[in-house]
Order: structure tokens, then sequence, then C-alpha cells
């Protein structure tokens, strides 16, 4: 267990305490193994040898983190309406995943966030391109996948510009919004981020899928912490997405069956 600070987002201010707690969810991670499988068709493989894709932390749990002082606010919840929430799809674009995720949201004419990694993109700038295509947002997840909280400023435009850049480059899209790996926030990456007019977006569902829980696990993660207000967490990349893309086949008709309306953040 690590004992850190944590950051309490309430009533509009910020409190922040100390406790000891277990690693944060959120620690999907790039897996080499992923290139290795088929690409789907019109994605951009990278030559055998060409690359060696980052594996994230390795732990795939997320580092622990102390935040002292804030300036902005990651977004936690959404506040747009009676049973309206948000789903985010991070680490991607996976030519193997992605294109099924896309598959499951178009069944039921739902509109997602893609956190995604700007290496990936690199790779596979096609399959990014679907998701554009689809209508679907896009936010800036750092170009490999790395802990911020400790990076000094100098370093953050080679994360986070650099994603931008790709990311615009093979979609047309510039995101909006940035997504830190592991949900790992410092003041440092708060400013920075407010200067290049980038929202943090964090989340508030973890049915920490990454770690290949298991389906039904998955599943009552979601059914059972998912508000009003709820931005859930999920991967289509960083290794083998089976099982999210298994739950998201039953998770998404439950939710809307309960009346829940999908947006994007």
């Amino acid at each position: 267990m690590a004992r850190r600070r944590l950051l309490l987002v309430v009533a509009g201010g910020v409190a922040i305490g100390v406790a000891t707690v277990t690693s944060r969810g959120g620690g999907g991670h790039l897996a080499a193994s992923e290139t290795d499988e088929a690409p789907h068709t019109g994605a951009t493989r990278p030559a055998s040898g060409t690359h060696k894709p980052s594996t994230g932390h390795p732990s795939g749990r997320r580092p622990a983190k102390t935040i002292d002082t804030v300036s902005g606010k990651p977004m936690y919840y959404l506040d747009d309406g009676p049973r309206v929430i948000a789903l985010t799809i991070d680490d991607g674009p996976s030519p193997v995943y992605t294109p099924q995720v896309l598959n499951i949201l178009a069944e039921y004419g739902i509109t997602a966030a893609f956190s995604m990694i700007g290496e990936n993109v690199s790779y596979y700038p096609s399959i990014a391109q679907e998701v554009a295509a689809a209508g679907h947002m896009i936010v800036n997840h750092t170009w490999n996948h790395a802990n911020l909280t400790s990076m000094k400023r100098s370093r953050l435009p080679g994360e986070v510009a650099r994603t931008t850049d790709q990311i615009q480059a093979a979609t047309g899209k510039t995101p909006e919004m940035f997504r830190a790996p592991y949900g790992a926030w410092s003041p440092t990456l708060l400013d920075y981020l407010a200067s290049q007019k980038l929202t943090p977006l964090d989340w508030s569902v973890d049915p920490a899928d990454w770690s290949r829980p298991g389906v039904g696990k998955i599943v009552k993660t979601i059914m059972g912490t998912t508000k009003t207000g709820s931005i859930i967490l999920e991967h289509d990349g960083g290794g083998d997405r089976s099982q999210t893309v298994a739950a998201l086949k039953i998770v998404i008709p439950r939710l809307l069956g309960e009346g829940y309306q999908f947006t994007v953040p």
C-alpha cells in the first residue's frame, strides 16, 4: 500500500487529506504483443523491428502521487442533466480492439471519448481516423503513457504537445481535453495544460478492466457504481481487451434500459 495525499473535489472546491490506500485504477498500458496481432484492414502496421512500443508502468498499477496545491481542476463527473453519463476508452488506438468497440457503439448509437496514446496514433493513423470519422471525441493521453507527476515542465511538450500534433495530423481534429495516465495530476502539469487550453479529464467509475478481472466483475462494477454524471473508464489498448469488449456488449444495453443517456465530456 502506498501512503499519499488524496485530492477530493467537493462543492466546487478542493480538499486535500492523507490516507493509506492502494493504487488507483487506470493502469492500462501499451503492450508490445499488441502489434503482433492481426491488424484491422487499412491500419498502418509498424514494420517488424522498427520500434519498441512503450509498455507503460511495468506493474500495470499507478504510482503513488502527492498533490499539495492545484491550479485548475480535473473533471471527475459530468453536470449535464439527470441520468446523463459518459463512456471513455483509453490507451488506443488498437488495430484489434478499437474497431470492435466502434462496432458496439455504432450498434447502440453511442458517442464516446477515446483517450489516445500519441505513439499508437503514429502506428495506426487510419484507426484513429475511423474513430474521428464516427463522430467520437479524441482526448490527448500522452505520447507513451508516462507518469507525468515528477516530470519537469520543459519535458511536458514532448508528451502532450507532440501527441496533440500527431492526433491532428492523423484525424484533422485537435484535442480539447487531456487525460493523465493513472489519473496522476501535479500542479506543474495542470498549469501546463491550462497554457495549452486543454481541460484535464479524470473518471469516477473504474472497473479495472485493464487488469482483466473477468467480464462479470467489469459488468458488476459498472452497473453497481454508475450514477448520474458518472464518467466511466474502459480500455481498448494496452493488451488483451477481449473482456472489455464482451463487457461493453452487456453494460451498454443495460444502462440504456435503465434510462441513462450517453454524452461526451
